[in-house]
This record gives C-alpha cells, sequence and structure tokens, in this order.
C-alpha cells in the first residue's frame, strides 16, 4: 500500500538526474549540451570533448570515455545546466575556467560561431562563478586553439 501513496504522491525512485553525480560526470554533460545546443553533435564535438576532458582530469581514455557516456546519457534527459553546474561548482576555481574554455572548444569545433552558444556558456560561466573578464580569457584562448587547430 505504501507503494501506492509514494506513486501517486511523487515519492517513487528518484530519477537518473537526481542520483548523485560526480563533478567530472556533471562537466562531461555540460561539455555535450554545449555540443547541443545548436542541435548536432557531431563526432568532431565528441572527439574535442574527449580531448578536453583528457586535458583537464588527466584520465586515461577508458576513464574519458566512460565520462563522456555518462554525460552523454544525463545531457539527453536534462532540463538545465544548473543540476550540472552544481556539482561541476565544486572543482577549485582554475579547474571551471579550465572547463569553460572547454565549451568554448566544443562550440567552436564546426568552424561557426553560434549566439545561442555564446549565450549558454556565458549562462554557465556565471553558474560557476567564473567572472567575465577569466571568462573572455579563455574565449581568446579557445579562438587561438580553433584558429590553430585548423
Amino acid at each position: 500500500m505504501t507503494g501506492l501513496f509514494s506513486k501517486l504522491f511523487g515519492r517513487s525512485d528518484p530519477k537518473p538526474s537526481d542520483q548523485p553525480i560526480s563533478p567530472e560526470v556533471a562537466a562531461a554533460a555540460l561539455l555535450v549540451e554545449a555540443a547541443l545546443v545548436d542541435g548536432v553533435y557531431a563526432d568532431l564535438e565528441s572527439d574535442r570533448i574527449a580531448m578536453i576532458l583528457l586535458e583537464s582530469f588527466e584520465y586515461d581514455a577508458e576513464r574519458v570515455d566512460g565520462l563522456i557516456a555518462e554525460g552523454e546519457a544525463l545531457a539527453e534527459e536534462a532540463v538545465g545546466a544548473h543540476q550540472f553546474t552544481q556539482h561541476v561548482k565544486k572543482l577549485p576555481l582554475q579547474l571551471r575556467e579550465k572547463i569553460v574554455e572547454g565549451l568554448y572548444l566544443v562550440a567552436f569545433a564546426d568552424g561557426e560561431k553560434c549566439p545561442f552558444e555564446d549565450a549558454f556558456i556565458r549562462h554557465v560561466a556565471s553558474l560557476l562563478y567564473v567572472e567575465d573578464v577569466p571568462r573572455a580569457q579563455a574565449r581568446k584562448r579557445a579562438e587561438a586553439r580553433a584558429a590553430a587547430e585548423g
């Protein structure tokens, strides 16, 4: 009988989005979300996300593949960036700034600048407590790197 009342009043098993997630998985989900802003999730963006996670967390490729898979699953069900930023902001500021730079790298992966991607990244940076000047510096580094990579 208790199960019936739980279902009727929304006290069922927690949804995946209610489950605690690590800051690294949340960062992967944010990077996937950045790739999805323009409606296309290309292999190039997935490869870029893998590179960013490898550099940011210094994990091996197998662990990064797992992070991406978890991030993709979470991003698919996401209702907003806040559910991920609340976990990512537990990371040190320097690493959060690196994640913001990674968001820009993902946004620039397709070679086009999209105002929606920029707005998303500005929003996420503010939720991560990354100030405007470091965010702008992260963007410049990402632009220079994207241009150098061709």
